[in-house]
């Protein structure tokens, strides 16, 4: 068997096992370069005793939206429309006396800011203008700039930011910027009801009464109505391995290079973790993927069970798509797993 039929066995072997265990129901994944994957495939089933996965299937990205938005938000700086010193004050009215006022895009971008982590809003917050006033009143837990904390109330505000500078709403932004140039058919907000019907399942949510299919499941999300920076995009594995090789080409029609380079070299190095603009950097130790990635690779994951690695030095990328909070959240060994499969994905001689 060859070395590469050999990973690829691998990588099948660890998914597959991990459906058996009950980590989720089904996976997709992909690996490769920017001339297309060297291996894809899909395991399973959309919901558990569900359909079979046929490659169509539509996965809730979570966090992946982020540098998805970010990627919005630097070709709006890239035409000259923002600035990456421009602060949250300049151009949200209503946060103009909000201790996030003095905020850069910047810092929002690579989670420097101050803003607290992952506040469930939505539990005390429940329609769309409560919860923005309420993100106006959260405390700083750092001075800006000199702690890294994980923060989607962050990326809630970068998404107003873009609509408000534009006049557009972050659906028809991600559309302009990054699937119409990149021909993704699927990717997007809030599903049809086409798109629902491949849609992978994710909770069975206490909050909703329901098991969530097609609608996204960050709670905060569904409060600011399906639409937000931090979560809330669909996309098939297709989408991602094209928005993958135009990365790894070097950012046409996305972003010029220089852009793309800017957005993803590390800034945060003399801090606790290592993060670009809107991507996480390869961290020294504890790095979701594991240590066989290169120190310039860079990426995203996601909550429900996602993720997106590029390695722009060895010209490779690796996409891990599955519903590892289906039917709860509950942790069933899914880290590990993950750091396992890229471990094989970005080991040497792949």
């Amino acid at each position: 068997m060859s070395e590469i039929g050999g990973l690829a066995g691998a990588r099948r072997g660890l998914l597959e096992q991990g459906r058996a265990d009950g980590q989720f129901s089904g996976a997709a994944w992909s690996f490769g370069d920017a001339q297309g994957p060297d291996d894809r495939g899909w395991t399973g089933t959309r919901a558990h005793g569900g359909a079979p996965l046929d490659g169509t299937d539509l996965w809730d990205l979570a966090s992946v939206t982020k540098p998805i938005v970010g990627l919005v938000v630097m070709a709006l700086v890239e035409r000259g429309t923002l600035d990456l010193d421009d602060t949250v004050g300049r151009h949200l009215e209503r946060y103009r006396d909000s201790p996030h006022a003095d905020r850069t895009l910047a810092q929002l971008l690579d989670h420097t800011s101050g803003l607290p982590g992952g506040v469930p809003l939505y539990r005390d917050h429940p329609t769309r203008e409560s919860l923005l006033a309420a993100l106006a009143t959260l405390p700083r837990n750092a001075a800006p700039g000199t702690h890294v904390t994980y923060s989607s109330q962050g990326f809630m505000l970068l998404g107003l930011i873009a609509e408000q500078v534009t006049g557009q709403g972050l659906d028809r932004l991600v559309a302009e910027f990054v699937s119409a140039p990149l021909g993704l058919t699927d990717l997007g907000f809030r599903p049809g009801p086409e798109g629902r019907r491949r849609a992978v399942a994710t909770e069975a949510c206490p909050w909703r009464g329901r098991t969530v299919v097609g609608e996204v499941h960050d709670e905060n999300a569904v409060v600011l109505g399906e639409v937000a920076g931090h979560a809330g995009l669909f996309a098939t594995l297709g989408d991602l391995e094209r928005l993958a090789r135009a990365l790894l080409a070097g950012g046409p029609p996305l972003l010029k290079p220089d852009t793309l380079a800017l957005m993803t070299a590390p800034r945060t190095d003399a801090l606790n973790l290592r993060r670009a603009l809107a991507w996480q950097g390869q961290d020294p130790v504890g790095s979701p993927v594991g240590d066989a990635f290169g120190p310039a690779s860079y990426g995203h994951t996601g909550f429900t069970g996602t993720s997106l690695w590029l390695d722009p030095e060895a010209g490779r990328y690796a996409i891990l798509l599955t519903n590892r909070v289906h039917p709860d959240r509950t942790e069933r060994g899914f880290t590990a797993l993950r750091r396992a499969f890229h471990e094989i994905s970005g080991s040497p001689g792949r």
